[in-house]
């Protein structure tokens, strides 16, 4: 059992940043973000495996705007994001899942989830 807490989301005006936090009691194989709006699809932002030496990938939405990092001493996971547009606005997820999770990105194999931090961008 993974259990999963997010913090860190606000309110903030386009084009500012926030950095969410992610404190884990375990890591999954691959741990991610996501985001969910009102009325849309949960849609996957980032992943990174976590047993390996290994890099985050980004959707096309978000890449070069947020950078997924972690502290491995303090089971956190953190999701910086800059450069912040009112389309950004959701609830955001911390997940874990197993390896296949960041091959096929499917909030279905991610296995845990955190229970959600709200983020909001005006303009």
């Amino acid at each position: 059992q993974v259990q999963l807490v997010e913090s860190g989301g606000g309110s903030v005006q386009a084009g500012g940043s926030l950095r969410l936090s992610c404190a884990a009691s375990g890591y999954g194989d691959c741990m991610g973000w996501f985001r969910q709006a009102p009325g849309k699809e949960r849609e996957w932002l980032t992943s990174m495996h976590m047993n390996v030496e290994d890099k985050p990938t980004y959707a096309g939405s978000v890449k070069g705007r947020f950078t997924f990092s972690r502290d491995n001493a303090k089971k956190n996971l953190y999701l910086q994001m800059n450069s912040l547009k009112p389309e950004d606005t959701a609830m955001y997820y911390c997940a874990a899942g197993g390896s296949v999770a960041c091959f096929s990105l499917r909030p279905a194999d991610f296995y845990y989830w955190g229970q959600g931090t709200q983020v909001t961008v005006s303009s």
